[in-house]
């Protein structure tokens, strides 16, 4: 079997090649599972050493949208693609023809590649909750069910959501096995901060963690549908897995969601860090992202991925601990 991850070198793409790597072999809708022969992980960057060192990965770097126009990617014999590259809310936000280049272009090419190849592989493609928002002047958003209207209010979700259609509409025609995701918001992320307004739902964790101040740009009582990294690849995995019958119709699932506030999440900081770490979080409001974070949805129904046997992370505490487990390196504050 081979399989393509675009944004695959990244976090989450390298953190998913390396789940399926772990496997050794994937079962695509309901199938009986075949050995994986071949990773190829399309990005930008380099891949992490351990990945570059498997002989079962191939590394494809380059801007993605050039390397489908010159059918470099997807390669003959793909049988399925984790379609994860995006740009972020953020820098969508600030350049509309970098975001609707790099999601609405990018994704639509990516698919007539898929359709090229004539063997309708499996495509499972990373939406986003931020398909969702509350419109200016109508009251809080409510339960998000799996098919509740997306209203986006922001760029990003705008694109996210036009791709959604594009992949189901691919897989209506037959040409793709279309799997559309809808992740949370990830935390606690390691690494660096990126261009997305969420950002900061890492940082203010993994920052304070490493003994660093960290910005909190939005009030204490701001809801959060939050999943870890874990869960989040263990949706993506499922996805693909899915037999047609059990995924249902074409539309996207909701990935398990938990609740919280910002509030909630810089208590767990502390019950795990102590007041030292939550001392280093600067409560300072920044209105653009205050506005386009309360658009997003903080109560997410997510009935599909339950019927699917996906699970919620038991608490936001629990997420912290799993960061701090998996990266050990990045902590100097004593934990409880």
């Amino acid at each position: 079997m081979n399989i393509l991850i675009t944004g695959g070198t990244g976090f989450l793409g390298a953190r998913l090649a390396r789940t399926l790597l772990a496997a050794e072999s994937v079962s695509l809708r309901g199938a009986a599972p075949r050995r994986i022969a071949q990773v190829v992980l399309a990005d930008r960057g380099p891949a992490p050493a351990d990945l570059a060192a498997d002989p079962r990965v191939r590394v494809v770097q380059g801007d993605l949208l050039d390397l489908v126009q010159r059918r470099e990617l997807p390669a003959a014999g793909t049988d399925a693609v984790f379609h994860l590259a995006a740009a972020v809310s953020g820098e969508c936000e600030a350049d509309f023809d970098l975001g609707m280049r790099s999601n609405v272009d990018t994704t639509r090419a990516l698919l007539e590649g898929c359709r090229a190849l004539g063997t309708c592989p499996v495509f499972v493609f990373a939406s986003s909750v931020g398909v969702f928002g509350r419109r200016p002047g109508d009251g809080p958003l409510g339960t998000i069910a799996d098919d509740t209207l997306p209203t986006p209010q922001g760029s990003y979700g705008i694109q996210k959501f036009i791709c959604e259609q594009l992949v189901a509409d691919y897989a209506r025609k037959g040409y793709v096995a279309g799997r559309i995701v809808r992740p949370m918001t990830v935390a606690v992320r390691p690494g660096l901060p990126n261009g997305a307004a969420s950002s900061f739902f890492s940082g203010m964790i993994r920052e304070p963690l490493a003994g660093v101040r960290a910005r909190v740009p939005v009030p204490a009582d701001t809801p959060a549908a939050l999943a870890s990294p874990r869960s989040t690849i263990a949706g993506f995995v499922r996805a693909a897995e899915a037999s047609d019958a059990d995924w249902g119709h074409r539309t996207a699932v909701n990935l398990p969601s938990l609740r919280t506030t910002v509030g909630e999440m810089a208590a767990a900081l502390e019950k795990v860090a102590g007041k030292e770490a939550a001392a280093l979080l600067d409560w300072e409001v920044d209105p653009a992202i205050e506005k386009l974070v309360r658009s997003w949805p903080g109560d997410v129904a997510w009935e599909r991925a339950r019927g699917l046997g996906l699970k919620s992370d038991a608490s936001f505490e629990a997420i912290v601990r799993e960061y701090i487990a998996e990266n050990p390196q990045a902590v100097r504050l004593a934990t409880r």
